[in-house]
Order: C-alpha cells, then structure tokens, then sequence
C-alpha cells in the first residue's frame, strides 16, 4: 500500500524521535558504571540514579495520554525537544562541577536532568504510539514493530559513537543527544498530524477512560505510591515518618478512588493481564539492558580491551533488523505466539549468558536473548491498540508508561541488589578468603555486611568496605586477600543474569495462558470499534 508524502514524514519523524529517546538511554547505560566510580555509589544506588531516567518516562506518557487529544501531538513534540535540550544543557553543566570538585552538585544536577530526561522521553512516546497507531490502523503490531526498530535502532548508532568517545569527557557523550533531537523537531514541526482513531470514530473521553478503569488504576496507585516514597527518601525509605507514608499511600489510593468515581467501571480484565504481564516484560528488555553493560564489564571475557559495549550494540542490532522484518513473523505466529516464543528464548540467552565464559559462548548466548527481546515491547503495544481500541491514547500508552515505572521502580534497584546478594555468596564460596581470613566469617557467613531496603519491600545485604579493612588490618595476607575479594566480587555480577530469567519465565506461562484463552473463543482477533 502506498501512503502520502505527509504519512510518511510523521512516520519517519516519529521514528527519529525514538531513537532520541534510545540515544538517551544509551549514555546513561555506558556511563552508569563510570558515575558509580565517580560517586561512590552500590550497586543498588547505582540502579536508583539508572531508575531515575527511567521512571518519570511513566509519568509523561500517562499524563500527556490523558490530554494530548485536546492539546494535540505537535504540543507535545515541542515539549519533549526542550526536556532534551534541557537535559544535554544539565550534563555539560555538571561535568564542570564534577571536574571543580563539587561532586555533591553535580551528581545533584545528574539526578535531575535524568529525570527531565525521563519525562521527554515519556513525552515522544505518548505521541508516536497513538499517532502510528492511527495512521496503519489496519496493521498496528506490523507498523508499531517497525516504528520500535528506532529504539534498538538509536541504541547501535549512538552505541558505536560511544565506544569510538571514550577518552573523551563524559558530558561530550551525553551532549549527542542534542543530534537527533534537532533532527526530529525540523522533521516535524511543518507536518499535519492524524485525528486519533478514537476521537474519529466517536468515543468519548470517559470512555476511554473506562476502558482503562479501576483495574489498570490499582497497578499506577501501586507504583506510584512505591516511588513517592523512593523519591522524597532518597532512597532510604525507613527514614520516612509514619505521616510521610500515609501520605504517599493516601495518593495512591486517591488514584484508584478518583478513577472509580470518575468511570464507574471496572476496566477492561484483558487489559489488566496485560499490564501486570508487561511488568516483567519491561524489566527483561529495558531493566537488563540497562545493567548488562556493567555486569559483563566485570567478567573475565572482557579483560584485555574488550569491549562489554558490544553486546547492547550487537543484540540491539539483532532488534533492528528484526522489528523492521516484523510484518511476515508476526503474521506466521500471531501477536501472542510470537511473544510466548520470545520469553522462551529470552530465558535460554540469560541463563546461558550467567555462565558464558569465553567471548564467542557470551555472544552466541547474546544471540538467543537479543532474539528473545526483539518483538516484546512493540507487540504487546499492538495487541493492547488491537484489543482495547477504545481506549484511544490511554491504554495504549498507559501499558508502556507502567512498563518503565515497575523497571525504574522495581526492576533496577531489584537487579542492583542482586549483584549485592551475588557478590556476598561468591565470597562466602571462595575457599582461598574463607580460610586465609577466618575474622570476616561466622558459621562460614560474611560478617562485613550491611543490610538495606528498598521501598521496606526488597531486602539485601552489601559488603560494607570499611569493615573488611578493619577486620583485616593486622592479617599479614591483607593485600592478597582483597585483591582476591575483589576480583571474585567483580566476577560475581554475571551470576544474577540467572535470576532475571524468572521474568521472561512468567511471562512465558502468561502469554501461553493468553493463547489457550483466544483458542477456546475462536482464536485470535483484533477488536474493530466500529464493530463494537
């Protein structure tokens, strides 16, 4: 089918705001690791400032969702590109704070033009998926699959920018932001873009809202409660007063209560599995992503100059080039077989990638997993536009907006505090610490820890420095028995990768159980509102 000069420049402008978007988070995912050095930070307060520029993507795209048919989707271009411009001000900024000296402020300024960052990042999607949505309403999985291919798209060019940067300072490497998003903006700002298929065809605002109901309104009441409390914290959250946590809890109900009143429905059942399902979902693609960098970083494979760079920018490839392919796989397996079959392989690649050893076993198991998360964002957005086409701009940007705040809520910090946990059970394993440092173990369990919480839901313990230093201050093998510890503790990381198989695992049995449902009604099909 042939479409018109203007279609296709909104869709190539939506799809160069995307890999914006991909160009952001790329920085970061290479310079997580650079920064916790800089700033002294765990594991897991390295997966808050990771969360971070995560998790306000969540607040922008349900929020825009909720006006951007009244305010329009030009508005809320304009909006994303200063958010982006603001953003690679904020960095170039902060690195000469951090150059100065004045780390506290400039890890401040980090924090925040994260967040900004965060928030534009949610604003492009809340009007490229709608948008796309509408213009191939005919073949919305297809086309929102090749639109996605932006995503890994940005993430390989910026990736190969980045690795050829890396002798020069960091806030020249977050600055490349500003290349796309110049491109996006002139690419869009003279273009007419469509009426969203919903207000076309006549529903109304409450009903979208319905659509999304009480049902989604718990899963967002949820969330946004856990990062409230995260937010004003700092990340401690038992430092919060009994009052503080009434008050976030008292919002997120507000949430929910607010909905109730407003739709007097409970929200579509199909749409709250998958919502609950794309939890997972986001946490295997976007969380792993996010970390995979630094955990590999750490593994014996990669020393001598090998880049772990290339893994995201090889299995983001894969992604590529898959999702501009989609039309043909996802019309041989169906939206919820192709999905089903990608959980699979994602679980095949992370457990394999947990105890890859040699660099050609790392990148075939790469494969699998690169494989497994090609067509999991993308699809479950086509089938939520395919199954709850009433719910217009809503539904269909609420389900990422939950994805990338259960990631920057749970799934960062969570993954973080697995490498924690790992590093604590390799040492605790290590024949030659255990008996050459017998003052840092009791009952054959390190003592030198300290115990944390997150949201006071996820505990973990870290090794706490400062008590392995006194504890083998007058042990003549000190010197070897940390560079021992380090090592092992660098090695462990890779270990966790195990353990984040068991999100792809529930969506397996998830997206399986979807199928045997759409058989049992005569198999899958999309909803038609006019049909309704």
């Amino acid at each position: 089918m042939k479409h018109d000069s203007n279609t296709l420049k909104v869709f190539w402008g939506c799809f160069i705001a995307l890999v914006t978007t991909a160009f952001g988070f790329m920085t970061r995912v290479l310079l997580i690791g650079e920064w916790a050095g800089e700033f002294g930070l765990d594991p897991a307060q390295a997966g808050r400032l990771a969360g971070i520029g995560i998790w306000p993507f969540a607040v922008s795209i349900i929020a825009f969702s909720l006006v951007i048919d009244k305010i329009g989707y030009k508005v809320a271009m304009y909006i994303a590109f200063i958010g982006h411009a603001i953003w690679a001000v904020m960095a170039f900024l902060a690195y000469g704070q951090s150059q100065a000296g004045n780390t506290e402020t400039a890890f401040q300024m980090l924090y925040w033009g994260s967040l900004l960052m965060a928030l534009a990042n949610g604003t492009v999607e809340a009007f490229i998926n709608p948008v796309v949505a509408t213009i191939f309403n005919k073949e919305k999985t297809k086309w929102l699959n090749i639109l996605h291919a932006g995503w890994p798209g940005g993430l390989v060019i910026c990736g190969l920018i980045l690795i050829s940067m890396q002798d020069v300072g960091w806030n020249l490497r977050v600055g490349l932001i500003a290349l796309p998003a110049i491109v996006y903006v002139i690419m869009l700002a003279p273009v007419k873009f469509p009426v969203q298929e919903r207000v076309s065809s006549g529903v109304s605002y409450k009903e979208m809202l319905g659509e999304f109901g009480v049902l989604g309104a718990l899963v967002v009441g949820f969330l946004t409660t856990l990062q409230l409390m995260d937010f004003f914290s700092a990340g401690d959250t038992s430092q919060l007063s009994g009052g503080q946590k009434t008050l976030f809890i008292a919002i997120g109900i507000a949430i929910v209560a607010g909905f109730g009143i407003y739709t007097k429905a409970r929200g579509s059942v199909m749409l709250f599995i998958l919502v609950l399902l794309m939890m997972p979902l986001a946490t295997t693609e976007i969380g792993t992503d996010g970390w995979i960098t630094n955990i590999m970083a750490k593994a014996g494979a990669f020393e001598g100059g090998n880049a772990p760079e290339w893994i995201l920018v090889y299995t983001s490839a894969i992604m590529m080039v898959l999702r501009l392919f989609a039309g043909p796989i996802v019309h041989k397996l169906s939206p919820l077989g192709l999905l089903a079959a990608c959980a699979a392989l994602a679980i095949v690649g992370l457990l394999w990638l947990s105890g890859a050893t040699s660099i050609a076993i790392i990148f075939a198991a790469a494969t699998f997993y690169a494989i497994g998360k090609s067509f999991f964002w993308p699809t479950m957005i086509g089938i939520v536009a395919e199954q709850t086409p009433k719910g217009g701009a809503l539904t269909l940007n609420a389900i990422a907006g939950i994805g990338m705040l259960a990631v920057g809520t749970l799934g960062f910090p969570y993954i973080g505090a697995l490498q924690s946990e790992k590093a604590i059970q390799a040492v605790e394993n290590e024949p030659s610490i255990v008996e050459n440092a017998t003052g840092l173990f009791s009952d054959g369990k390190l003592t030198a820890t300290t115990s944390r919480e997150i949201y006071e839901i996820i505990e973990y313990d870290v090794i706490e420095q400062d008590a392995v230093t006194a504890a083998l201050a007058l042990n003549p093998k000190k010197d070897e028995i940390q560079g021992k510890m380090d090592e092992v503790v660098s090695r462990s990381a890779q270990g966790a990768l195990a353990n984040m198989a068991i999100f792809p695992a529930i969506m397996l049995i998830g997206y399986l159980a979807l199928i045997f449902y759409f058989r049992s009604k005569g198999g899958y099909k999309p909803v038609s509102i006019s049909s309704e």
